[in-house]
């Protein structure tokens, strides 16, 4: 199986358009939209989704009788979730990242953990494909627990999985990208396009990923983009022109493959060559 995510620096970039195109060139398999905040991938595709499970992060649970107000919890929180108070410990259930450390350097034994509800998961197939994704409770505000939680739906079966990933480069694309095989750069070349892609680039270079650009919107900006690309040795794998007609389809819910059937093949072609790098490696 190969894993693959589709990443942009910002929002509308063309990332679910990308995603779905590719997943829709193939036959076995998967793609899950890990764009819990605003996942949109359905209204593109031909799969009825069902109910699946809660997305739950575990939280503590201070039994007041055995705490002695030590304050090590409180010290050992990344997330400042816990306060020390007179007279307790104060848990700040939304911030919490369910990491469990304070549990763990607790001298009384006195945190147990709960789990609370963060967001839903969906799941549907349609001959060999499948698609699943997960939504963001309103209000919450922790989304990686959802993509963690929609990365146990792999189904192993499948000859790809494709990830549209949320935008930006914050700790959801991280968790979204971590542990995929290769991932694709959607950006347009506009200064603010550059500016947003160079930001996911380091990043992909941080967590040394292998990655490639697909151009969206071209001939809307100038040549900035690709120059960087040139600079950095980033391999260019796509460019799809800036055209109205494909703005008026997808307007409609239509998917790229729809409007332009004939490049399914070349979707095709760079999935292939994705695959044959991947196995190289």
């Amino acid at each position: 199986m190969i894993s693959l995510a589709v990443v942009s620096g910002k929002g509308g970039t063309g990332k679910t358009t990308i995603a779905t195109s590719l997943f829709l060139s193939l036959e076995n398999a998967q793609l899950i939209d890990a764009d819990v905040d605003e996942p949109n991938c359905s209204l593109f595709l031909d799969i009825k989704t069902e109910y699946v499970k809660d997305a739950q992060v575990p939280i503590p649970v201070i039994d007041s009788t055995k705490c002695i107000l030590c304050g090590e919890c409180v010290k050992n929180c990344e997330y400042n979730a816990l306060a020390n108070l007179p007279n307790q410990i104060l848990v700040f259930d939304r911030i919490c990242h369910g990491c469990g450390v304070c549990s763990v350097v607790c001298p009384t034994e006195a945190i147990t953990e709960k789990n609370r509800s963060l967001g839903k998961i969906f799941s549907g197939t349609n001959e060999k494909r499948r698609f699943d994704y997960g939504e963001l409770i309103v209000g919450e505000e922790l989304s990686t627990p959802i993509i963690s939680t929609l990365k146990e739906q792999i189904d192993e079966e499948k000859d790809y999985v494709i990830f549209d990933s949320p935008p930006g480069s914050a700790c959801p694309m991280v968790e979204a990208v971590i542990d995929v095989d290769y991932v694709i750069v959607v950006a347009e070349p506009t200064p603010f396009g550059l500016s947003d892609m160079k930001v996911v680039v380091e990043t992909l270079y941080q967590l040394n990923k292998k990655f490639g650009v697909i151009i969206n919107k071209e001939g809307i900006g100038n040549e900035e983009l690709e120059n960087y690309c040139r600079e950095k040795g980033i391999a260019i794998l796509f460019r799809i022109p800036f055209d109205m007609k494909i703005a008026k389809s997808y307007s409609v819910g239509n998917n790229l493959l729809k409007t332009f059937p004939e490049w399914k093949g070349k979707f095709q072609k760079i999935i292939k060559e994705i695959a044959e790098e991947v196995k190289n490696e």
